[in-house]
C-alpha cells in the first residue's frame, strides 16, 4: 500500500488502522484551505482502500486544532470578488457548501472515524469532530464554538450535527456564549465518549478501541455506520425499513459464515478486507 503524501496531513497505516494527523503544529493545526481539501481527499482514499478498516483523527503538537485559519477567512473576499453582487454571493455560497462537503467526507467514509482530541478544539474543529463516528479527549482538551466571537454563525456542520449529540439546549448555550467546555464536562454532556487523564493515555486507549473494531466484520461495520447515520436523520419506521432492505442484500455473506465457523471452533475470526 502506498500512503498518500499531503502538505497539511500525515497518514500512517498499521494493522488496518489509518492514523490521520493534522500536521501544522506551528500554527496550532489551524485549518487552512489546503487542509480542508486534503481532509476530503484523505478520507476518500481511506474509504476506497480495502486494507483500512478504521481511521483515527488527531492533531500534531500541543493541540487538536485551533479551528479555521484566520488568514483563510481574510482571503475569502478576494477569492469571491465579482462586479456583480449576485454572482459574488453565489460564489460565497458555493465555497461554504464545498467546505461543508470536506467534513461530510468523514461521514461518507464507510470506515469508522475516531477523533482523539487533546488541547484546543475550537471553531471548525468542533465542526470536524461532530462529523466523526466517536469522539474521545484528554482532560486538558477544550472545546469552543468560537464563531460567535468573530461575529459569524457556524456554518459547516456544528449547528446541524451537535444537537443530535448533546441536545438543543446545550448547543444553544455553547453557540450563543462561545464558552469553553473542558474535557471532563465534554464527557458529562455527551460530546465525547470518554475523557482520559492525559494525551498519552488518550492516544493509547483510542488505539486499543480502533484495534478492536479493526478485527470485526468489515461488512457489518460498514452496515452499522450506514444505519446509525441514516437513523439520525429519519424516523424509526424509515430506519427499520432500510435495515430490512440492507440485510436482505448483505446478511448472507462470507463474514457471517466465518463468524459462525470461528465461534464453533472457539477461535478468533479472520475476515477478508
Amino acid at each position: 500500500m502506498t500512503t498518500p503524501a499531503y502538505e497539511t496531513l500525515k497518514i500512517e497505516v498499521a494493522d488496518a488502522v489509518a492514523t490521520v494527523e493534522m500536521n501544522r503544529p506551528e500554527k496550532a493545526n489551524a485549518m487552512n484551505l489546503r487542509m480542508w481539501l486534503e481532509l476530503r481527499e484523505a478520507f476518500k482514499w481511506i474509504d476506497e482502500e480495502a486494507a483500512i478498516r478504521v481511521a483515527v483523527l488527531r492533531g500534531a503538537g500541543p493541540c487538536f486544532t485551533s479551528g479555521i485559519d484566520l488568514g483563510m477567512l481574510g482571503s475569502v473576499s478576494e477569492g469571491i470578488a465579482d462586479d456583480c453582487e449576485g454572482r459574488m454571493r453565489e460564489k460565497l455560497r458555493r465555497l461554504i457548501l464545498d467546505l461543508q462537503d470536506s467534513l461530510t467526507a468523514l461521514e461518507r467514509c464507510r470506515k469508522p472515524v475516531l477523533a482523539a482530541v487533546h488541547g484546543y478544539c475550537f471553531g471548525g474543529g468542533v465542526d470536524l469532530v461532530c462529523a466523526c463516528d466517536m469522539r474521545y479527549c484528554s482532560s486538558d482538551a477544550s472545546f469552543c464554538i468560537k464563531e460567535i466571537d468573530v461575529g459569524m454563525t457556524a456554518d459547516v456542520g456544528t449547528l446541524q450535527r451537535l444537537p443530535k449529540l448533546v441536545g438543543e439546549g446545550m448547543v444553544r448555550e455553547l453557540a450563543y456564549t462561545g464558552r469553553v467546555v473542558a474535557g471532563p464536562e465534554a464527557k458529562e454532556i455527551g460530546l465525547v465518549n470518554h475523557s482520559y487523564a492525559s494525551p498519552g493515555m488518550l492516544f493509547h486507549e483510542v488505539a486499543k478501541i480502533a484495534a478492536t473494531i479493526a478485527k470485526k466484520s468489515p461488512l457489518s461495520i460498514r452496515g452499522i455506520k450506514e444505519m446509525v447515520n441514516y437513523a439520525r436523520d429519519h424516523s424509526v419506521a424509515d430506519g427499520l425499513n432500510y435495515i430490512a432492505t440492507w440485510n436482505a442484500a448483505m446478511l448472507m455473506s462470507d463474514d457471517l459464515t466465518e463468524a459462525m465457523t470461528a465461534a464453533r471452533a472457539k477461535r478468533e475470526p479472520k475476515f477478508r478486507d
